[in-house]
């Protein structure tokens, strides 16, 4: 496993969410109540940035077409995009956001 530091905890806060990039992957980090989770930053439809999108509760919703993303899971919920999100293991080692992006 190839875990890689992000962010700190206070970077994020509750309701809020962070796109960051590794590679060639945009990432996008969310926290739902103290919760961390990653998904992939770009939706699956046509590429909009979803971290520019609405977050509310667990579904972020993409501001170029309306797909909704569920960012526990990285599934699809509606809107054109026909393919889930991809989803990467968090970690969180003392203040520190560690995402598995292998």
């Amino acid at each position: 496993m190839s875990f890689i530091d992000f962010a700190k905890v206070d970077d994020i806060a509750k309701g809020n969410m962070k796109l960051v990039t590794s590679g060639n992957k945009d990432i996008l980090i969310t926290n739902i109540d103290g919760r961390f989770f990653a998904i992939g930053g770009k939706c699956t439809h046509a590429g909009g940035d979803l971290s520019k999108g609405k977050l509310e509760g667990e579904i972020v919703t993409c501001p170029r077409h309306g797909s909704k993303f569920d960012v526990t899971t990285g599934n699809r919920m509606a809107g054109p995009a026909k393919e889930n999100e991809p989803m990467y293991e968090v970690k969180v080692e003392g203040n520190r956001i560690k995402v598995n992006i292998m």
